[in-house]
């Protein structure tokens, strides 16, 4: 149902829509001791006192794009001077300077931050379910891991069990565990039996040739139904059931072998939502809630069974040594925030003016985290009393010291302990790229994790560089030098700068969740590259990608390549991919708009007509792809470039966008929510689109949320 037109309350200096009222006063506040004069004078003082410093900088970004547009405007005729640009960057305040060497000094971090290299998921907030599976991934069988996939090189036949099959992922993942867990003789492909003598595990008799992966098992030492083992700071856990289908044909009872698999994963309030009013806050405000309080449930229905899904307690074992063991049952969970760009209807300040949705974020979320950080007793997120904020999208140390200052606010208003709050930075602004180490230093207390984007990172680069000329195609811009030199400068001004051991160095997503052995055979780059932590779509992608955490030590790599210093500098990333060819045929020009503009429309018409904020979309080709409003901002980026610089004519591009439109129409035939944009193109999912495209040179950095929090307004106001 959409929500009518906000009927406000006052809340001293603020109004406040009253679903977002109700909700913090009846339901956020219970349990915290925080008043509600307390909270909503916190947060007037965020709208009134730090709303105007969060306009300025966003006026700071404009001003720096227009004098950028004027540079590349100036010197179009002739070649590029490389020399001549940095300078100029250096002249107006782009590009500054760098300070001394220092280390971060942020304490108190979880051991998941520190010292645990693993797969991170991503996931909706807004979306219960999601988000449970995602906390709940913490553990996953690899068995259905390989079962379920193609990860074996071919796709599961639908109908019944596959005994053959099942036979060769219980020899690929004996293949495993010999290589992270060798016996001193044998192989655990075909064990007849595991047990436990004098604080050692056997394996038909032979013991592990690195003894101390042993932790923990249960059951009794003669007929154990675990056993826990440990490589990289990893846990595997196998288990043992004569009675189960897989374990009766195993000659030692092994049923399953359950790994640690996605360590932590970010609650997304951002990129992959659709929050546009209070509403939709409320929705995602109340399912963090559950998670930082550990009562969030679900119940669905899934084969025709009705099912509730709910967090999963912890684990316990009997140490290898004696005593217990207890290992995490569920990832630890960080918070994406928004950036400091969007308003939201929710709140006004003293002028009537929308607040910036981050500020609201940053108050809110951190006060549902005193559910956790208040525990003194059952399951925690953060067993150090940290919450971790991942904050995106923002341009340079200036933005990133704003950030701080808006927590340690929150932090005073809260009665929490300066730097209790833990600053994530998304190094996938061009201006914290080229100015990483002050955008670290700028939070070095609180920073827990930096990782890079290559989407909205291009897609910013298209947008910084609009006058530049026209960029490359796609598939060229990822093979220009820059996209290296990013990727490695991330890593190693991290490494310089002490991250390791105290907060996570991250690499981007794998955008295709039904390509797992492609996954398997690629994704294994991210550990090598000194990443710790890197993003998959999937719980079942985050048990898969966890075997490449085995098969390399990252914390080794890190150690490695903090010894040979930067392997890029800034020039390296100043490098514009701008295209040298560009003798482009006509077939060329309109596959390459075909592909942006079917990409486009599958995304936004399920934004705009159903407030789905990320899902898997069919690309032109029909595969499966996860897109965000990343994905959207390079598409609808890069046919604003080609508009712009006259590649395509604008009746061209409408004409491709009412063919993709008919594409989507098909693609989306079985989905009895979807409302077709053909053939009259009238619908606001299809306008919401033009705007992406026709105004993109128009939009505050390339960015898509504007036009597609208006118009889903819109579409919500129509239906009111």
């Amino acid at each position: 149902m959409a929500q009518s037109t906000p009927h406000y309350v006052d809340r001293g200096t603020i109004k406040v829509d009253e679903i977002l009222a109700r909700f913090v006063e009846d339901e956020a506040l219970t349990g915290t001791g925080i008043s509600a004069d307390t909270l909503w004078s916190g947060l007037a003082t965020l709208a009134n006192e730090f709303g105007p410093r969060n306009a300025a900088l966003l006026a700071r970004r404009a001003e720096l794009q227009d004098k950028l547009d004027v540079w590349h405007r100036c010197h179009q005729d002739g070649p590029h001077n490389a020399k001549a640009y940095k300078a100029y960057l250096e002249e107006i305040g782009y590009l500054l300077p760098e300070g001394e060497d220092f280390s971060v000094e942020t304490d108190n971090v979880d051991p998941e931050i520190a010292h645990i290299a693993g797969p991170q998921l991503v996931v909706p907030v807004t979306n219960a379910r999601f988000v449970l599976n995602a906390a709940n991934a913490r553990w996953g069988s690899l068995y259905d891991g390989f079962y379920g996939t193609d990860a074996l090189g071919t796709s599961p036949t639908p109908g019944a069990f596959d005994t053959g099959r099942a036979q060769r992922v219980v020899s690929r993942v004996a293949v495993f565990l010999d290589e992270a867990f060798t016996l001193t003789g044998g192989s655990h492909g075909g064990a007849e039996s595991y047990v436990v003598k004098d604080g050692a595990l056997l394996v038909d008799g032979s013991p592990l040739q690195d003894p101390s992966k042993f932790v923990a098992f249960s059951g009794t030492a003669n007929a154990p139904t675990a056993i826990v083992l440990r490589n990289n700071n990893l846990h595997v856990v196998l288990e043992f059931d004569p009675a189960h289908p897989i374990g009766a044909a195993s000659p030692s009872g092994l049923a399953d072998v359950v790994m640690e698999s996605a360590v932590s994963a970010i609650i997304d309030c951002e990129d992959s939502v659709a929050c546009v009013d209070a509403e939709d806050k409320v929705t995602a405000y109340r399912n963090w809630q559950g998670l930082m309080r550990g009562d969030l449930e679900e119940t669905f229905e899934k084969g025709g069974t009705e099912m509730t899904r709910r967090l999963n307690p912890d684990r316990t074992y009997t140490a290898a040594a004696g005593g217990d063991v207890t290992l995490k049952g569920r990832a630890l969970l960080l918070v994406r925030n928004v950036g400091h760009l969007m308003t939201n209807p929710a709140v006004l300040d003293a002028n009537g003016d929308e607040i910036f949705e981050g500020l609201m974020d940053a108050m809110i979320t951190t006060l549902l985290a005193l559910n956790d950080l208040q525990k003194t007793d059952g399951a925690r997120n953060s067993t150090t009393g940290s919450m971790y904020v991942v904050k995106p999208k923002m341009h340079g140390p200036e933005e990133v010291a704003f950030a701080g200052d808006i927590f340690t606010h929150v932090e005073a208003t809260l009665g929490l302990p300066h730097n209790t709050v833990k600053l994530g930075i998304m190094d996938e602004e061009r201006r914290t790229s080229v100015n990483l180490k002050e955008c670290i230093r700028a939070a070095k207390h609180r920073v827990c994790f930096i990782n890079t984007g290559f989407l909205d990172r291009t897609g910013d680069e298209i947008h910084t560089s609009m006058e530049a000329g026209p960029f490359s195609r796609k598939d060229f811009i990822k093979r220009k030098g820059w996209i290296t030199a990013y990727e490695n400068q991330n890593v190693d001004i991290g490494l310089e700068c002490g991250l390791s051991g105290r907060a996570q160095i991250g690499k981007g997503m794998w955008a295709m969740p039904d390509m797992m052995a492609a996954m398997v055979e690629a994704k294994i780059e991210h550990p090598k590259s000194g990443a710790n932590c890197a993003w998959v779509p999937s719980p079942t992608a985050a048990t898969l990608h966890a075997l490449h955490y085995h098969k390399v030590n990252v914390f080794d790599v890190q150690a490695r390549l903090a010894k040979g210093g930067r392997r890029a500098y800034v020039e390296a990333l100043l490098d514009i991919p701008t295209a040298t060819y560009r003798k482009w045929t006509s077939a060329q020009i309109r596959a390459e708009v075909e592909n942006n503009a079917q990409g486009i429309l599958g995304y936004v018409v399920r934004w705009i007509d159903q407030g789905v904020g990320c899902s898997k979309v069919p690309d032109i080709n029909d595969v499966g792809l996860m897109e965000d409003r990343a994905t959207c901002r390079i598409s609808a980026q890069h046919i604003a470039n080609w508009l712009h610089h006259g590649i395509i004519t604008r009746d061209e591009t409408l004409d491709i966008l009412q063919d993709m439109a008919r594409v989507v129409d098909r693609q989306n035939e079985n989905d009895p929510a979807y409302t077709p944009m053909a053939p009259d193109f009238d619908g606001i999912a299809f306008q919401a689109a033009c705007d992406l495209v026709f105004d993109g040179t128009t939009h505050p950095s390339g960015y898509t949320e504007p036009v597609l929090h208006q118009r889903r307004l819109e579409w919500k106001a129509a239906r009111g």
